[in-house]
């Protein structure tokens, strides 16, 4: 009777480098039609200079398609570059609910709807498609601002039946996008809380955040108020790539100086981490922003839903070519081979080796630099409602 021959294990080395080879067989991805100056969606880069998405394509409840073709007559290099447009809009009500198990927060406020820095991978992209827009050059040049959010604010918060709960700002879209110096809804709304004693938490990746700093560090004194600085890599290259319109990394990490040395806790998140893009600065990051004050960290992985998954592909393939094929195979290992997994608790953190290792890195930096738990809890011992004309004041307020 013969021994049965014993199994050889093949060496790691061998099992990686033929991986690569496998790889390096495949095809080269896809690229946009329109990225090779075909008929499509795609936009010229003259054209969308200083912007991040490559294309504008139909949103998706739309019934017919934008397809770019030049008929003959050079009338593509006629069309004129892409300009931000902003839009009043009249709303009913300024406070968003939302029941989210794995969010720290069940309502928010977006005084804003698009975002003129121009981040490729936004989550927020896909919420142009409700006013008939494109996610790509529609969402960062056609924007809409709510005036009269303060006003609504201050209604809902008058309400008899509200009970307070920290509200989150930035959590669409920036709060202090550029078109906030022209018409400061965000200031306005931060005096509204301030005047009811009512917390909230700001996201932003601007340095505009710091001209409220004397609204601010008041609130921060009460425990009124938290702000997270998003920096996403220390390349200013990257950076302008990725959010060609957002303020530099240095630019970012001198402004949670600023509001830490004003007495404001400030954090820094690192959002998102995208696999073999950024994801090898998160200990860098954090010992940057750990020197510049921040006093906690957070990070999230790239989210991919609806046209986002396209308008990166794009993106990925127009920049990075080299690293394309490579990106999309990490994102696809960490949501169980598709763009993206939208299931709670999975969605912001991925699964799989790769994405356990990017988080217990970014634990253990944090942890070794003091920036890991939840830091300063705000309060709602301060909410009060202003008195309406007329009306007498309490003795006990």
């Amino acid at each position: 009777m013969k021994a049965a021959p014993l199994a050889v294990t093949e060496p790691r080395s061998a099992r990686i480098v033929g991986r690569l080879a496998e790889e390096r067989a495949l095809p080269p991805p896809a690229v946009p039609a329109a990225l090779h100056g075909e008929g499509g969606a795609g936009v010229e880069a003259e054209r969308r200079r200083g912007r991040g998405a490559v294309s504008n394509a139909a949103g998706r409840f739309e019934p017919a398609a934008r397809v770019l073709f030049d008929d003959g007559w050079q009338s593509l290099e006629e069309l004129p570059p892409f300009r931000t447009q902003v839009t009043e809009e009249r709303a009913r009500t300024i406070i968003t609910r939302n029941q989210s198990p794995d969010i720290a927060f069940d309502r928010s406020i977006n005084a804003y709807r698009g975002c003129e820095h121009g981040c490729v991978y936004c989550f927020a992209r896909p919420t142009h498609a409700y006013h008939g827009l494109s996610a790509g050059l529609d969402f960062e040049s056609k924007l809409f601002v709510k005036p009269d959010a303060p006003e609504l604010l201050a209604r809902e918060l008058s309400h008899p039946s509200y009970q307070p709960r920290v509200i989150a700002m930035g959590t669409n879209t920036d709060p202090y996008q550029p078109i906030e110096r022209r018409y400061e809804v965000t200031r306005r709304i931060l005096e509204v809380l301030a005047d009811f004693g009512h917390p909230v938490g700001i996201v932003t990746k601007s340095a505009l955040v710091a001209r409220d700093i004397d609204i601010l560090a008041p609130m921060a004194e009460r425990g009124l108020v938290k702000v997270a600085i998003s920096v996403t890599t220390l390349d200013p290259h990257l950076a302008r790539t990725m959010e060609p319109r957002a303020a530099s990394p240095h630019v970012r990490l001198g402004t949670i100086r600023r509001l830490a040395d004003a007495g404001i806790p400030t954090a820094v998140l690192t959002a998102p981490l995208i696999p073999a893009l950024n994801d090898m600065e998160v200990e860098r990051i954090l010992d940057a922003a750990k020197a510049a004050g921040a006093c906690e960290a957070g990070y999230v992985m790239l989210r991919l839903p609806l046209e986002i998954a396209d308008l990166f592909r794009e993106w990925l393939v127009a920049h990075f070519p080299d690293k394309a094929r490579h990106v999309l195979g990490l994102i696809r290992q960490m949501h169980g081979g598709r763009d993206y997994d939208a299931t709670f608790g999975k969605r912001q953190r991925g699964e799989g080796p790769y994405a356990w290792t990017i988080g217990r890195r970014f634990e253990i930096a944090a942890r070794r630099l003091g920036l890991a738990g939840r830091g300063m809890k705000l309060t709602t011992t301060h909410f009060r409602r202003p008195a309406a004309p007329g009306q007498q004041l309490s003795l006990f307020d």
